[in-house]
């Protein structure tokens, strides 16, 4: 998948909030599961890299989209260059704080043309990505 795009257009609150439940679902994934994997390939000897998260609950590193401007908001640029020069935890944690914000940039992205009500607010019941990472390094 050239650049992370995928093509996913949410027509609904409820189709908005499978598509970032997916997509987080991937990124906690490659910051706990498959870290090892996903530190593997986050090379600093690569070009920037980007961790973008899918509907699929799948992940991937990659480099960004090449088309201009993006058709979708994009993920934390460069994540491979710091993680040599920090603890992993804190690099983890570090990639764990940029994509939280690119999640909510691409809910944001999709739900734009929705005039959501409180009952419409499904995001604000789940965990950001960083507390997720925490817990799940205590746990270890």
């Amino acid at each position: 998948m050239e650049g992370g795009v995928a093509q996913n257009n949410p027509r609904t609150v409820e189709e908005v909030f499978r598509d970032f439940k997916g997509r987080r679902a991937g990124m906690i994934k490659a910051l706990t599961t498959d870290v090892e994997e996903f530190y593997q390939q986050c090379d600093p000897e690569k070009e920037n890299l980007c961790l973008y998260g899918f509907p699929s609950e799948q992940w991937e590193v990659n480099l960004p989209a090449e088309e201009v401007p993006p058709e979708l908001p994009e993920p934390a640029l460069g994540i491979n260059f710091a993680r040599d020069g920090m603890q992993d935890k804190d690099w983890l944690s570090l990639v764990a704080v940029h994509s939280d914000a690119w999640l909510l940039a691409v809910a944001f992205y999709f739900g734009a043309r929705f005039g959501f009500d409180k009952a419409d607010r499904y995001i604000n019941s789940l965990e950001i990505l960083l507390l997720v990472k925490c817990s799940f390094n205590l746990r270890q």
